[in-house]
């Protein structure tokens, strides 16, 4: 069960939308309930859909503009000529406190920007970071930034680890979670000025904070710390490589059970395992990227997922909205602040 609250939806975002979107929306009612969705997006594309869905259709409001941002439209141009789009109506609808979050499958640079702009950040945090679920051998755990921010100071990594912290804490339900810096290596010296100087900062603050330390990649997949803390450079790269292996590995595991009769009989025995790891890999459970940092609840849909993966950001949504995580991540960097202007006035 859910509190009673509107998502606005981008309705033409996305590769397979809008049809996409509202199989999605269908699918993620099974499990919520008291909520309802504002649909931006083409009316005459989207009435006859919600028409097939009369399910969707009892929750839900069309928003009509013909206007959207494509896969291909540059930043400066959404921004600029974007202003009746689908995705840009449908994040001003949680500026002006209409909805309490918003769902796109669209453009994710033009996403950033406009959400950037029209939200604004929480007091404290520079910039906003792409924080997503990664699966690992001890459970989920939260990586950010996964792409946002390319170049990063020690400050930035300190906000993401706040952030990351609240998120694995009230999201994954962690009593006490560990944060990890990713590093080229896990002694003090290794690593640039900005790891380095961002793990002093880390280790001698009063925030409640479990500093792990540093972490290498092996440790991501390992399950080390619940909060893997990095550039947006970095890990957006150990993103890509870890989908793509495990692309790989099920590229593998099916002509390893499709090569000969026996195997195909293996693997007729092993179904239920196979559909248990199929399960645990498949990355439609982790679809819904979340822009942290933002004063209003942005989630970023994979372009290309299915309804499956779109109710799952949708549930993402609802998650960060029900959890007060905004409001979490204020107190903590407050907090945060206050002992930073202490220390200056120390040493000053």
């Amino acid at each position: 069960m859910t509190e009673h609250l509107t998502l606005s939806i981008d309705a033409m975002g996305g590769d397979n939308a809008p049809g996409m979107v509202i199989e999605g929306i269908e699918a993620s009612l099974a499990i919520l309930s008291s909520v309802n969705f504002l649909l931006y997006g083409d009316e005459a594309q989207l009435a006859p859909l919600l028409k097939k869905h009369p399910q969707v259709e009892r929750v839900s409001e069309i928003r009509h503009t013909t206007d959207v941002v494509t896969n291909e439209e540059k930043v400066r141009t959404a921004l600029r000529e974007g202003r009746n789009s689908s995705m840009r109506l449908a994040i001003d609808a949680v500026g002006s406190g209409e909805a309490a979050g918003v769902i796109s499958a669209g453009n994710t640079g033009a996403l950033m920007a406009t959400a950037k702009f029209v939200l604004k950040t929480l007091p404290g945090i520079d910039r906003p970071a792409i924080a997503a679920y990664f699966p690992t051998e001890r459970g989920d755990s939260v990586m950010l930034d996964l792409g946002a921010n390319i170049d990063c100071d020690a400050d930035n990594l300190v906000q993401f680890a706040v952030m990351g912290e609240v998120f694995a804490r009230n999201v994954l339900g962690r009593k006490n979670p560990s944060i990890g810096i990713l590093n080229v290596g896990v002694e003090d010296l290794k690593g640039n000025d900005a790891v380095r100087t961002a793990a002093t900062m880390l280790q001698e603050s009063s925030l409640p904070i479990k500093y792990y330390g540093f972490i290498e990649g092996d440790d991501i997949g390992a399950g080390t710390v619940d909060v893997i803390v990095t550039d947006g450079f970095t890990g957006n790269i150990a993103l890509k490589t870890a989908e793509g292996t495990a692309k790989m590995f099920g590229a593998f595991l099916r002509n390893a059970m499709t090569s000969s009769m026996m195997s195909k009989f293996g693997a007729l025995l092993a179904r239920g395992a196979l559909e248990k790891f199929k399960m645990q890999v498949d990355p439609r459970r982790y679809n819904g990227a979340m822009f942290l940092g933002l004063n209003g609840i942005c989630i970023k849909s994979h372009g290309g997922t299915d309804a499956i993966g779109f109710a799952n950001a949708i549930h993402v949504a609802v998650e960060l909205i029900t959890n007060s995580f905004n409001e979490d991540i204020k107190k903590d960097y407050a907090l945060l602040s206050e002992q930073r202007a202490d220390i200056k006035k120390v040493s000053g």
